[in-house]
């Protein structure tokens, strides 16, 4: 039987906000649990992500929240990732605005000042991370003891990435007489002793499976050679549509959306080396449809919450079972059918088995077999950059941004490398070529006949015609036929190139 949010306790002016935006029905885990929280108790509920548990804490939240006074917020949400603490605030700050509540976002990547000003002016409701948090926290920007309703999101993703210690420390804070909130996929070792610690006497609500279905999902374990990975999946993603690809590094998160861009697919990159804006722009383009795929690292993806993924490609191996689940569960949500592949290496097949006897599936790791995918009423012609200078611009815009830190900069360090290889040998061979700065017979490093400040025949500690490193008419500082202090030929030189220093001489007037 259907149940409607008037039933539930919600009141009419954020029905009708919630209405505007096509939101009607409440999910299951919204029924089961915003009653309980409505009435103030403490709420303990595992429900997978992407269930609807944003609305299921937030509406409580807002209805139940008192004023604010400068630096002392009156209910915290505590997330443990960027992205989705952006993706709470995007949700709550309609509703709030509705009944004059404000709502403020506070992570890491993004300047203290704009997150000081709003806690001065007053705001209600601050969905934080703990990192942020604690460091507003220590500069005295802010006081957590009105806080009376705290909600922990994904506390188990908090377990994975070492946040419980500074939750609770953040609990800590916060006003004694509070309701706490926790929800979380898997409830759990360290999520227990959370419970157990900071709550009273809970509400216990379960929804869904405990542990995300590998049922719903057509998994694919291809082998291959490194140099083919690009290839199949720029294939996979034009045959399935919007996909997920996860490596382990910043850096393959940076080469395999160069690659797959070089096929002339419009995909996104998200690693935690790009800075909020660029990280929110880059959820933005895919959320919203404007490109096909996500390269993404595996703490950049945690937690987020983006409808109709088709597709996940474990591009690089999964640490272990728990994170293959984790992975995978991008796909396949709101029970919808999802495919899952992955792509095996021969050194990788072993690690691959026992990842599968964990997550409790069977399939034969054998060679790519794109026909075997399945059907997908799917036009990738949207998606596709078009012409090469299209790509050339994406690809510049993605290295302006930060895209290619870490893979264009060693590009650009062979680069050089080359170049000043090849300024030495047309030096050295009498070649008259003309260097970035247009000297002639110089380059940027002061190779032979010219140091870095044009002047010939000087050295650095004063032997004429010779250096500190042996090498002939050329020095670092450039004086000509002297040393740095001036004196022509010291008697004391300690130069290691003074054995050359005659050589030098003659060379030197042959060349004159």
């Amino acid at each position: 039987m259907r149940v409607s949010f008037a039933e539930i306790g919600i009141e009419s002016i954020l029905i009708d906000a919630l209405n505007s935006e096509g939101i009607t029905d409440p999910f299951e885990v919204q029924t089961e649990s915003i009653p309980f929280a409505l009435e103030g108790h403490d709420v303990c509920c595992r429900a997978p992500t992407g269930s609807g548990k944003t609305l299921a804490f937030g509406l409580p939240l807002i209805t139940r929240c008192n004023k604010a006074t400068a630096y002392m917020p009156t209910a915290l949400i505590l997330s443990p990732t960027r992205e989705l603490a952006e993706q709470i605030c995007n949700v709550l700050k309609p509703l709030a605005s509705k009944v004059k509540l404000g709502v403020l976002a506070v992570y890491g990547g993004t300047t203290y000042n704009k997150q000081r000003r709003a806690l001065k002016n007053g705001v209600e409701i601050v969905v934080a991370c703990p990192g942020r948090l604690l460091d507003l926290m220590d500069q005295k920007a802010l006081d957590l003891s009105n806080v009376d309703i705290v909600v922990i999101d994904e506390a188990d993703r908090m377990a994975d990435m070492g946040f419980i210690k500074p939750v609770c420390k953040i609990l800590d804070k916060c006003a004694e007489k509070r309701q706490t909130i926790l929800f979380s996929a898997t409830l759990d070792d360290e999520v227990a002793d959370l419970v157990s610690g900071y709550q009273k006497n809970p509400v216990n609500v379960e929804v869904g499976p405990k542990d995300v279905s590998m049922d719903s999902m057509n998994h694919f374990f291809w082998e291959m050679k490194s140099s083919r990975k690009a290839e199949i999946s720029g294939k996979a993603i034009k045959s399935i549509g919007k996909s997920i690809i996860f490596c382990r590094t910043r850096a393959g998160v940076d080469r395999v959306g160069y690659e797959l861009q070089d096929q002339g697919l419009n995909v996104t990159t998200l690693h935690g080396g790009l800075t909020q804006s660029q990280r929110d722009k880059a959820m933005k383009r895919f959320s919203k449809g404007m490109s096909i795929a996500l390269v993404a690292t595996d703490v950049a993806a945690r937690g987020i919450d983006i409808q109709g993924v088709k597709c996940v490609i474990h591009y690089d191996p999964p640490e272990n079972g728990k994170a293959y689940k984790h992975r995978s569960g991008r796909t396949a949500r709101a029970g919808e059918h999802g495919t899952v592949i992955s792509l095996v290496q021969r050194p990788q097949k072993r690690s691959y088995v026992q990842i599968q006897k964990k997550v409790g599936i069977r399939y034969d790791i054998k060679p790519p077999k794109l026909s075997e995918l399945p059907d997908t009423e799917f036009d990738y012609d949207e998606y596709l950059i078009e012409s090469k200078e299209a790509r050339d611009n994406d690809s510049s815009e993605r290295n302006n941004r930060g895209r290619g830190r870490s893979y264009n900069h060693k590009r650009n360090r062979r680069y050089r490398r080359s170049n000043q290889g090849r300024n030495q040998s047309s030096n050295r061979n009498g070649s008259s070529r003309r260097n970035r700065n247009g000297n002639r017979n110089s380059n940027r490093n002061g190779n032979r006949n010219s140091n870095r400040n044009g002047n010939r025949n000087g050295n650095r500690n004063g032997n004429r015609n010779g250096n500190r490193n042996g090498n002939r008419d050329s020095n670092r500082n450039g004086n000509r036929n002297g040393n740095r202090n001036g004196s022509r030929n010291p008697s004391n030189s300690r130069n290691r190139g003074r054995r050359n220093s005659g050589r030098s001489n003659n060379s030197s007037r042959q060349r004159n």
